[in-house]
């Protein structure tokens, strides 16, 4: 029989990263690995309020009410996926002396119905094995069934002192007003994409690799506001990277995204009206299986370049971190061209259609019709 004498996880940190190494005792020996095949986002999660990144005011929030002892009893944490409602949950339990033994997390999702809660219902009024709080995370909360939120709202209305709950979701209109009155209610804030840029390089560099700005700025887009989806993508280029330097290039090989070149074909085609070239460029994109919305919002993200570099020329130095140079050189030149068809006007039509895409019955048309709307190849 295989005899392991003991196993631990030892974290280090090194400038609010975490690094993590399993150590084990097998047969009289010591062994060290490290836990590379973590997923990022949670070998790089924040274990302390000060380590949280982009929800500043709820983490000054949170610290000034545990301060002052003031800790309510139940906690509402709304925001878009992967914007650490989770993760500030898990630090809250911390902060106020919640151990492991004491942490339940419930995700609502596959635990929404009527059973499920009465059974949590009957364990809340049973005290804490060895902290002052039990805490209590219902994870995916809008999943809950009606019968379930009425299974719950007794016990928020006249919970223990020890029972403390924090219900995260990411849909706060699906939550019933009669939960949402019982709560502290913290609505979390997408990242921006210069701190998830930021993450990326930093991230990057910890685990041995180098990203160009292009690729680190091409990264953050992707991610789309969510620092786990941002890691998520993180994660496959640089396991699938066969250097340590990762270009713009790899990026887009990697994750599936538009060439630049193809972007800015399209680019090329609406500042020059040119309607058939226009469609031949989405026709390009949907036969690769590009994603419209994908393409769409690096378009967007190049046309603001091009409106910013025309009306704020200081933005200039930001920008050319953000492209490469053939790319910055030609939204550079756009701007100067003043009988170019880029304008705030084209910006607005281009990101009202940006939601239709998903829902659309063939995908590359909400961009197929704009197309004809914004080059006036439709009479109105």
């Amino acid at each position: 029989m295989v005899r392991i004498d003991f196993f631990i996880c030892v974290q280090k940190r090194n400038r609010g990263l975490i690094h993590e190494s399993a150590v084990f005792s097998f047969d009289g020996r010591v062994y060290t690995v490290r836990m590379s095949d973590l997923a990022l986002y949670r070998k790089y999660r924040p274990h302390t309020f000060e380590e949280v990144l982009g929800q500043e005011h709820i983490v000054k929030a949170l610290q000034g009410s545990i301060g002052q002892g003031n800790i309510a009893h139940a906690y509402l944490f709304a925001g878009s996926r992967g914007t650490g409602k989770t993760t500030i949950a898990r630090i809250l339990a911390r902060e106020i002396g919640c151990s492991t033994n004491d942490l339940y997390e419930i995700d609502a999702a596959s635990n929404r119905g009527i059973d499920d809660i009465r059974a949590l219902r009957d364990a809340v009024p049973v005290v804490p094995l060895e902290s002052p709080y039990k805490v209590y995370i219902i994870d995916e909360a809008h999943m809950l069934t009606k019968e379930a939120w009425n299974a719950l709202l007794k016990t928020l209305e006249e919970p223990p002192k020890h029972a403390v709950f924090v219900l995260a979701t990411t849909e706060l209109e699906k939550v019933p007003e009669t939960i949402i009155s019982r709560c502290q209610v913290y609505a979390f804030k997408k990242p921006s994409r210069e701190l998830l840029k930021d993450l990326v390089m930093r991230i990057a560099k910890a685990e041995g690799f180098k990203l160009e700005p292009a690729a680190a700025d091409l990264l953050a887009l992707l991610g789309d506001g969510s620092f786990r989806d941002t890691q998520g993508i993180l994660q496959k280029v640089i396991f699938s990277s066969k250097d340590k330097e990762v270009s713009v290039e790899e990026v887009e090989m990697v994750t599936g995204a538009p060439k630049g070149g193809l972007v800015n074909d399209l680019i090329f085609a609406i500042a020059a009206r040119k309607v058939e070239k226009g469609i031949e460029v989405i026709r390009k994109a949907a036969e690769q299986d590009i994603d419209m919305q994908t393409l769409l919002r690096l378009l967007l993200h190049k046309i603001r370049a091009i409106m910013l570099l025309r009306y704020a020329p200081e933005t200039e130095k930001t920008f050319v971190e953000e492209f490469v140079a053939e790319d910055f050189e030609m939204l550079k030149k756009i701007s100067r061209d003043t009988e170019a068809n880029i304008s705030s006007v084209v910006l607005s039509e281009l990101l009202a259609v940006y939601d239709a895409v998903p829902r659309a019955a063939i995908a590359q048309l909400p961009l197929e019709l704009v197309l004809l709307k914004i080059c006036k190849a439709e009479k109105q």
